[in-house]
């Protein structure tokens, strides 16, 4: 029976008529009190602690990054801002975070000099440099600019278009943020007609004295 199953034969009814054909006179029960402390005694095994050759080394906690001017930590935020910031129009106090995130974390160096790029391929709209952008991206293993990039080719061509054409739709989402914010300001004190009327430039009708 102990064969049977260490060979794999390890549910009770399967079991039951394999000894059975056997030999086994006992009854299914019986075999079930004897499979239930089988079974505690492997997950027993399988819960023990791993040898520790076999454990994984801890991960090693991200560095913290402090501003050089003022001792304070450097956000994840601020951190984000200085990296699509261009140099001239960084403060001297920005220059400096912006020196301590390169020093700490290359990741960081990395990817600034990635935006500056890629915000160089907007301002000389020469789309002949984007697909060495993306290539280049793609090759620096960071996960962020990967994940960018893949987010970039499902549509490339309208990627390419942005680059070249004049057109851009900053009007239509500028009107759209200021809808938003008047329905914040207005949520639940007014009215949809309101709303409308500080939507809409309003005329003032001209009366005429008979």
């Amino acid at each position: 029976m102990s064969r049977l199953w260490k060979e794999g034969c390890v549910r009770g009814r399967d079991l039951f008529h394999e000894v059975k054909r056997h030999g086994y006179t006992g009854s299914f029960s019986n075999l079930e009190r004897l499979l239930t402390t089988w079974r505690h005694a492997d997950k027993s095994e399988s819960r023990a602690p791993l040898a520790p050759a076999s454990i994984a080394p801890p991960v090693a906690a991200p560095t913290r990054v402090f501003d050089p001017t003022t001792g304070h930590l450097i956000s994840p935020i601020v951190a984000a801002s200085l990296c699509i910031k261009p140099r001239g129009l960084l403060t001297s106090s920005q220059a400096a975070k912006v020196d301590a995130l390169k020093q700490a974390w290359p990741e960081f160096a990395v990817m600034r000099k990635l935006a500056m790029r890629f915000r160089g391929i907007f301002k000389s709209k020469k789309v002949s440099r984007l697909q060495d952008w993306l290539h280049d991206a793609s090759e620096t293993g960071v996960y962020g600019m990967q994940r960018f990039v893949r987010t970039l080719n499902r549509d490339i061509d309208a990627v390419r278009n942005a680059v070249e054409q004049p057109w851009s739709n900053g009007q239509t989402e500028g009107q759209i943020n200021r809808l938003k914010t008047l329905k914040r300001a207005m949520y639940g004190r007014a009215s949809a007609e309101l709303l409308r009327a500080r939507m809409l430039p309003i005329s003032t009708p001209s009366y005429h004295t008979l």
